[in-house]
């Protein structure tokens, strides 16, 4: 049998205050209980600390913070036409960033789109807060203006708002696509809109998108709305993006293009008539002397190669003119090495 007072207990935890028999936890025994040391976490390493890594290393993309800055008039535009209220719209920045973090950010409420671009087959996503949600539905149904929308939290979005929301985030679209055309036209349709950001996942969490924040005010309603590109689906235009002005030619010049091909044109090069090749032994070689024939293979008629560094350029026949050895092209002058 064994005696239970052999063994000894280890006696109740007592306040921090040391008032007496009532045991309890103070916050550094509950820190200890659950492994919060306060202590320096542990460093992460290889693969993993890249990929869950804060730190974004990303291209700067200023055709896209033009063609966003076309969006702010355009959109602007069709605001007032919708809503005949005096609208004022801004961009308030064009930055990069994890598609994961940027979806955590979401403050809900809120009203996540899922748009396609047709021409790439890829997808992107557009969220309005919901000051801007009811700031659209006041306006829309003709609430006035010079006071913030009542904010009604803890109950999902009606049809309604859906469909009022929806028009203006067609428009926003609409007017995105309008100012893209002049790098390359698109069409950017919305599919479907999500009040909960995880039936919205479009990429990976540590994929890396190009993010523009608008801000929009009405009267003293209002708020912002957001577009996400994934650089995946920018791929297809990214050379133009990385251009710093509409038009501008990367690598290629006109005027320098013309010079040198005139440059070009005014160049002497060797050419050289092949009358034959043979091989023979150096031995062969050192015991020429004068008046020896070298066989060729070649007869008066054969048609000869045209030379220039060593690379065959055409095929000529032999033959004089004015008192003067001449050849005659028999084919085109021609990059490739000619055939025999």
């Amino acid at each position: 049998m064994i005696d239970l007072d052999d063994f000894e207990l280890p006696e109740p935890p007592i306040a921090a205050g040391g008032g007496g028999g009532d045991a309890r936890f103070d916050q550094s025994d509950i820190d200890a209980l659950f492994g919060d040391f306060g202590g320096p976490t542990e460093r992460k390493k290889g693969l993993r600390a890249v990929i869950e890594s804060k730190v974004i290393s990303h291209e700067r993309l200023p055709m896209l913070e033009v063609v966003c800055d076309r969006v702010v008039r355009a959109f602007a535009s069709s605001m007032r036409n919708l809503t005949s209220d005096a609208i004022d719209v801004s961009l308030e920045e064009v930055t990069s960033i994890r598609f994961g973090e940027f979806m955590n950010r979401v403050a809900l409420p809120a009203m996540v789109g899922v748009f396609q671009f047709v021409e790439w087959e890829s997808y992107g996503i557009v969220t309005v807060e919901s000051g801007l949600i009811y700031a659209v539905v006041d306006a829309l149904l003709g609430g006035r203006g010079g006071h913030p929308p009542m904010l009604i939290d803890g109950r999902a979005f009606t049809t309604i708002e859906t469909g009022l929301v929806s028009r203006m985030l067609d428009l926003a679209l609409r007017d995105f696509a309008e100012a893209f055309a002049p790098i390359e036209p698109i069409t950017m349709n919305l599919e479907r809109i999500e009040t909960n950001p995880r039936f919205a996942a479009i990429a990976g969490p540590s994929n890396l998108c190009a993010v523009a924040t608008f801000r929009v005010d009405m009267d003293g309603r209002g708020g912002r709305f957001t577009l996400l590109f994934p650089y995946a689906a920018l791929e297809p235009v990214r050379h133009k993006l990385l251009q710093r002005f509409m038009g501008e030619k990367s690598g290629r010049d006109s005027i320098w293009e013309a010079h040198m091909g005139a440059e070009i044109r005014k160049t002497n090069v060797s050419v050289n008539v092949v009358l034959g090749e043979t091989r023979m032994p150096l031995s062969a070689l050192e015991h020429l002397a004068v008046g020896q024939t070298i066989q060729l293979h070649k007869s008066p008629d054969d048609p000869l190669d045209i030379a220039s560094g060593g690379v065959t350029l055409a095929r000529a026949q032999i033959g004089q003119r004015s008192g003067k050895v001449a050849v005659r092209l028999v084919s085109n002058v021609s990059n490739e090495r000619t055939k025999a």
